[in-house]
């Protein structure tokens, strides 16, 4: 029971990577990714291929990975420049269905739907299944925490203030003189890398990767983490992502309650309690459990509409 608990705090740790990742491209920059799946597949991937074939270090795989996808969210910036809303999304959902047929079909390189398996973790062979899992649970937690502490202060910089005002209103920020196109293109590939480092944990973790992982059913799961928790707040994204993992990973024991249900029917009611969560929330909490809160910077109180000095 310990190492099955201990699994489940490393991959929530991995879905807060994934979370804190689309916070910096939705929440704070406001534009609607429906690719996370792909970026989350070539970081994996990515790692995968360079300790396995070429038997690099695990750190320098996790580095390759956030590379990999964060150049790859540049370059599907670039592309799409000129679109937003909708329509960014429609894309950004074909990129990832791109990503996942590429996996699929380039059998010499990825080996097609029978994935990659042997990927190495650290010190795996060395340690019991407990001990592994408590050595991950510290890894992704430390990854989680170091993201968190990394993007908590993108938000509060000048930079967080551009994305935050270009997902407000970007015609004032380039009245303002600032690039928009510029700072979409850095926020697409930081919050790209951040998913693609998700992705190269998870294949270290389970040791293998294969197309049919990464669909678009794990997007709908980290948008709805980040909408629990709270869009815009990175430490409600992080919590956001173990609140989804725990209804997860508890609606598995349905089977035990129910005999009677089918294994579809058990799927079916998992995504059902999925849903019934976002609805709660939604209805009772609309800013999440941790709603954004703008960063207080100094300056002169402003006059309110009866010409007295505001209270700050």
């Amino acid at each position: 029971m310990t190492s099955y608990l201990l699994s489940i705090v490393a991959t929530a740790g991995i879905y807060a990577l994934l979370a804190l990742g689309l916070n910096v491209i939705w929440g704070m920059a406001g534009m609607i990714n429906l690719g996370l799946a792909g970026f989350f597949a070539l970081g994996a991937y990515g790692s995968a291929l360079i300790t396995t074939a070429l038997g690099a270090p695990l750190a320098v795989g996790v580095l390759v990975g956030f590379v990999v996808a964060a150049a790859a969210g540049a370059l599907l910036t670039l592309t799409t420049l000129r679109l937003r809303g909708d329509y960014l999304a429609i894309v950004s959902l074909g990129f990832a269905e791109v990503v996942r047929l590429i996996a699929s079909n380039e059998i010499w390189l990825t080996n097609g739907t029978d994935g990659i398996s042997g990927i190495p973790g650290p010190w795996r062979g060395e340690l019991t299944p407990l001990q592994f899992n408590l050595l991950f649970c510290i890894i992704a937690l430390g990854g989680g925490g170091v993201a968190l502490l990394l993007t908590h202060r993108l938000r509060n910089s000048p930079f967080g203030r551009v994305l935050r005002g270009i997902r407000d209103d970007d015609v004032v920020v380039r009245v303002a003189g600032k690039s928009v196109n510029h700072f979409k293109v850095q926020a697409f590939a930081i919050g790209g890398g951040l998913m693609g480092v998700a992705g190269a944990l998870y294949g270290h973790y389970t040791s293998f990767v294969a197309p049919d992982i990464f669909r678009p059913l794990i997007t709908i799961y980290i948008f709805l983490a980040l909408t629990a928790g709270g869009t815009g707040n990175n430490l409600g994204a992080v919590v956001g992502a173990f609140v989804v993992l725990a209804i997860l990973e508890s609606t598995r024991f349905v089977a035990d309650l129910a005999p009677w249900l089918g294994g579809a029917q058990v799927a079916a009611v998992r995504e059902i309690a999925i849903a019934l969560v976002l609805i709660l929330v939604l209805r009772f909490k609309p800013s999440g459990l941790l709603p954004e809160r703008l960063p207080r910077h100094g300056g002169a109180p402003l006059p309110s509409s009866t010409g007295e000095k505001a209270t700050p």
